[in-house]
């Protein structure tokens, strides 16, 4: 029977990601690893699986004797040097959609900050000020969402644009 291959988990993931990973693989986790103690030992895995923080720079990928696979959980491998990879043959694989449903409630969760003017009651409220009138923000209901303005009820919102009725309120 052939050895195991070596995975480096080098970020944080789901223990359920590092369990598959057990039932395939010898995995290391290496989440405290300095990156003096990466560049001396990275020649030692198969694999490596990283998020955003792990930057992959070429010495470190010239010092991958062993690697055959890069794994990037999340989207982009910008801190992946692809040239160096592709050189020596390493595969550079990312799960682009992985993080999209985060994405998305984090949008909606920062728009629906903004109407509500959250940031700014914050701040007047860590001041030791209580401006609830000041603060009151906008309500989504019966809003046109083709509208962009953040400000309720001022004049140039009520103009008839493409596809809006004259007069329709935005936000």
């Amino acid at each position: 029977m052939s050895e195991r291959a070596k995975v480096l988990v080098k970020e944080k993931i789901a223990d359920s990601g590092v369990d598959l990973l057990r039932e395939h693989f010898e995995v290391d986790l290496g989440l405290e690893m300095s990156d003096e103690e990466l560049l001396e030992q990275i020649g030692n895995y198969d694999a490596i699986l990283i998020r955003s923080a792990t930057k992959l720079t070429p010495e470190l990928i010239e010092r991958a004797d062993n690697m055959k696979v890069i794994g990037r959980a999340g989207t982009g491998v910008d801190n992946v040097d692809i040239p160096a990879a592709t050189k020596r043959g390493i595969i550079v694989a990312n799960a682009p959609e992985s993080n999209s449903v985060a994405a998305a409630e984090h949008t909606l969760a920062l728009a629906l900050a903004l109407f509500r003017n959250v940031p700014q009651a914050h701040g007047s409220l860590v001041a030791g000020r209580w401006d609830r009138a000041k603060y009151k923000g906008a309500e989504l209901y019966r809003q046109d969402p083709r509208c962009h303005r953040l400000r309720p009820h001022r004049p140039a919102c009520r103009q008839a644009g493409p596809g809006l009725r004259h007069g329709s309120s935005c936000l």
